[in-house]
C-alpha cells in the first residue's frame, strides 16, 4: 500500500502528469465555451430567458448558468431586461453581425468594379480590409495577362509593406498606427520601410495625394498601387489595389494607374453611401 502511494506521488510531477493536467484544463475550457454558446442560442431562440429556464434546458446547476451569464453580460453578448432577472442578446452580437454584413456588402459592391479595373489595366486587382497589422483580401479580380499576381481571398499581408496596408493605415490616427505596429518593422526586401517614423512620413504623403504605392517592398519583382474606399461617414474602410510584375507595372506608371484605381475606389465608395469626391 505504501509503495502504491509513493508511485502515485512520483508520477504526479512527471511530464505525463503535466500533460494530463493541461488536457483536463483544455477540456474544461472547451466545455465552458460550448455551454456559453448554447446559452446564447437559447436566449436567441426564446427572446428573453432567465437562469432557471436556461439551466433546465442545459441540464446544469443554476450557479453554472449564472457564472456564464455574468461573463457574457460583462462582454456585452447578453444584457439584463429590467429587474426581472431575464436576459436578452446584447449589443456586441449586433455589432459583430453588423461587421459581417458590412464586409459582405463591401465585397458585393466591389467585385464587378474590380473585374472592370483588372480588364482595363491588365493587372490583378484586390480589395483589402484592415485586421490589426494585416491587410486581408476580401475581393480579387485577375487579369488575362500571362503573368499575374497570385493572391487569394482571405490572404493577409503586412500593412507596412503593401500599398493596401498603407492606404488602410492612412485612415487611422497616428496613435492608433503606433498601437498596431512596433517601432522597428519587419524587412522583406532591401526597399521595405522598416522604420515606423519613416512609415508615418510616407502616410502623410499618402493622405495628401490620395493613393499609395510599393516598389518591390514585400517581394522582389512586385509593384502595386492602391486607393482608399470610404463608407458613408467618409472613413477609410478598405483599399483597392492594382498589383503586377515590376517590369510591367513600372514606377513611371504609378500615377496613371493610381488615377484609374482612385476612380474605381470612388465608385465603390459611392455604392457604400459615400457622398464626397
Amino acid at each position: 500500500m505504501a509503495s502504491s502511494e509513493i508511485s502515485v506521488s512520483d508520477t504526479s510531477g512527471t511530464d505525463d502528469g503535466d500533460d494530463a493536467g493541461r488536457a483536463v484544463t483544455r477540456g474544461s475550457a472547451v466545455q465552458s465555451v460550448d455551454r456559453a454558446l448554447e446559452v446564447l442560442e437559447i436566449v436567441a431562440r426564446l427572446g428573453t430567458a432567465g437562469v432557471t429556464a436556461i439551466a433546465d434546458e442545459l441540464g446544469v446547476h443554476k450557479s453554472t448558468v449564472s457564472r456564464l451569464l455574468g461573463v457574457l453580460d460583462a462582454r456585452g453578448f447578453v444584457e439584463q431586461v429590467g429587474e426581472r432577472g431575464k436576459y436578452r442578446l446584447g449589443f456586441t452580437i449586433v455589432r459583430l453581425a453588423g461587421s459581417a454584413t458590412a464586409e459582405r456588402d463591401l465585397a458585393k459592391a466591389a467585385q464587378g468594379i474590380c473585374d472592370l479595373l483588372a480588364e482595363k489595366v491588365g493587372e490583378t486587382t484586390n480589395v483589402a480590409v484592415l485586421d490589426e497589422d494585416r491587410a486581408v483580401n476580401i475581393v480579387k479580380a485577375r487579369s488575362e495577362s500571362e503573368v499575374a499576381l497570385r493572391t487569394w481571398v482571405g490572404q493577409g499581408s503586412p500593412v507596412h509593406a503593401t500599398s493596401s496596408g498603407k492606404i488602410l493605415l492612412s485612415g487611422l490616427p497616428r496613435d492608433e498606427v503606433r498601437r498596431r505596429l512596433p517601432s522597428r518593422l519587419d524587412s522583406f526586401t532591401e526597399t521595405t520601410v522598416t522604420s515606423l517614423t519613416a512609415l508615418e512620413q510616407e502616410l502623410e504623403a499618402v493622405r495628401s495625394r490620395g493613393w499609395a504605392s510599393v516598389r518591390e517592398e514585400l517581394e522582389i519583382g512586385l509593384n502595386a498601387v492602391s486607393a482608399p474606399v470610404r463608407d458613408h461617414t467618409g472613413d477609410v474602410v478598405a483599399a483597392l489595389s492594382v498589383s503586377g510584375p515590376a517590369y510591367r507595372l513600372e514606377s513611371d506608371d504609378f500615377a496613371s494607374v493610381a488615377a484609374d484605381a482612385m476612380s474605381a475606389a470612388l465608385e465603390i465608395s459611392r455604392r457604400l453611401g459615400y457622398g464626397g469626391d
